[in-house]
């Protein structure tokens, strides 16, 4: 009780400067390691081949339809779990883990499904190029099949940050990422008698370290994680429980799903010119993930004080907060703004680049950057709707910029055989969202936020 009671004077009193900075900072250096994570398979797979980069590119969508099934339930299954804890309903809490728990193993079933019957038809849908094909589904097949690692890794990361051990759960990510890096040149190249697997030696190491931190969670969870406990009892499925979790998580789900949409609909387009301009594309997600990620670290912290000081009716606070995580999140897209402007070579060199990809690469990433300037301010306002329980806005800000803006400029962008000017989508796309994100702020702060001054 007096931890929780520390908790909320923390959250109620403490400067917001100095508040920001203590609980984003672990969330940032987490989002990092996811980050660097994404990106290791990319950086070795491209010393094979240009059409190696292509097919792990090809693949993203439906990692990232992984990560967001399990992200997604386990953003709900905390938001239950929490306020269990914070009334002293253990039961319930312990409810609430179990059944987030057989949500991701039936969510984990599906895509397991999905590598055994449908990896090969999701790379011919995509490519006729063999080597594409065939190593795009080897690697895909061995991620999906072996995806109890990612589902088991994030839940029970979730749980240690549900009762405040942060640390612990960055311990896991850093674990496996580390990991990863290590064993990746041994599974694709060969070496201390593991012989050469090539893609699908990117996938046996991507799968070995997630499943390594999955049982390392697990195991801190079960030392140092007393006031949720798994049990036969709490795992059986109750609608009463799966209902919360559902309706908080199926949104982070959906814009998660939106993307991965988004991300494949994008490969088909780019495709039509080359497979080139299909693996800059991957490339360029890989490297933004630098960008973005600490800014949803930084939101991550800001969801919390916002929540808090809106249920405290602080209504300075939320300002300062927001006004705060703004300025914060727009000087990481500045930075990111820089170097894609300013050392785009020296971006793309890690993926072995061809004097052609070199070329397309720096168009993508000059033009896609110009965009960053307003993005920062964007997603923080996204993360704010969230925290005020407004989750249908960000979807809407979501849905809008990704297929109802991106998309289609895209593809009539396309029509005109140049592939430069297809670029040119991503920053018309975030100034119209923009537009719609500053609208719908201005909406919820009239609705929720002046009247806590009244």
């Amino acid at each position: 009780m007096g931890a929780a009671l520390q908790q909320e004077n923390k959250m109620g009193v403490m400067p917001v400067g100095r508040l920001l900075v203590n609980m984003a900072l672990p969330m940032i250096a987490s989002m990092l390691v996811q980050a660097l994570y994404n990106v290791v398979d990319s950086i070795y797979v491209a010393q094979l081949s240009e059409n190696a980069l292509t097919a792990v590119s090809m693949a993203y969508p439906v990692q990232n339809l992984m990560i967001g099934f399990s992200t997604g339930i386990g953003v709900g299954m905390n938001a239950l779990l929490s306020k269990s804890l914070g009334s002293r309903a253990y039961g319930q809490a312990n409810q609430a883990a179990g059944n987030g728990l057989v949500l991701s193993a039936v969510c984990c079933g599906l895509f397991m499904l999905f590598g055994l019957f449908g990896a090969d038809d999701f790379f011919r849908i995509q490519t006729d190029i063999p080597e594409i094909r065939d190593g795009g589904t080897a690697y895909l097949t061995i991620c999906t099949l072996f995806s109890f690692g990612i589902f088991g890794e994030i839940l029970f990361e979730r749980l240690l940050q549900a009762t405040g051990r942060t640390m612990l759960s960055m311990v896991t990510q850093g674990v496996g990422a580390l990991l990863n890096i290590v064993l990746d040149p041994l599974f694709i190249f060969g070496g201390l008698g593991i012989p050469a697997m090539g893609v699908a030696g990117a996938a046996v190491a991507t799968v070995i370290g997630q499943i390594v931190a999955f049982f390392l969670a697990m195991l801190l969870h079960w030392k140092k994680n007393p006031e949720v406990r798994l049990s036969l009892a709490a795992i059986r499925p109750r609608w009463q429980i799966t209902r919360p979790i559902l309706s908080v998580g199926v949104p982070s789900v959906l814009m998660v799903a939106v993307g991965s949409v988004m991300t494949f609909t994008m490969n088909r387009i780019l495709n039509g010119f080359s497979s080139t301009a299909v693996a800059v594309f991957g490339a360029y997600f890989k490297l933004q993930s630098f960008v973005f990620m600490p800014v949803f670290g930084l939101n991550n912290a800001m969801v919390a004080i916002v929540a808090f000081n809106y249920g405290a009716r602080k209504p300075d606070r939320i300002k300062k907060t927001v006004l705060l995580s703004c300025i914060v999140g727009t000087g990481f897209m500045l930075l990111g703004f820089g170097a894609f402007q300013l050392v785009p070579e020296l971006l793309l060199s890690m993926f072995n680049p061809t004097a052609h990809f070199l070329d397309i690469g720096g168009q993508a990433l000059g033009v896609i950057s110009l965009g960053f300037l307003v993005a920062g301010v964007c997603v923080v306002l996204c993360a704010v709707f969230q925290a005020l329980g407004n989750g249908l806005y960000a979807t809407i800000v979501s849905v809008a910029r990704q297929l109802l803006l991106l998309l289609p400029a895209a593809y009539l962008l396309s029509l005109t055989g140049q592939l430069d000017l297809v670029w040119w989508a991503f920053p018309l796309a975030e100034i119209v969202s923009i537009g719609v994100t500053v609208a719908l702020f201005v909406r919820i702060y009239r609705k929720k936020l002046k009247p806590l001054y009244h």
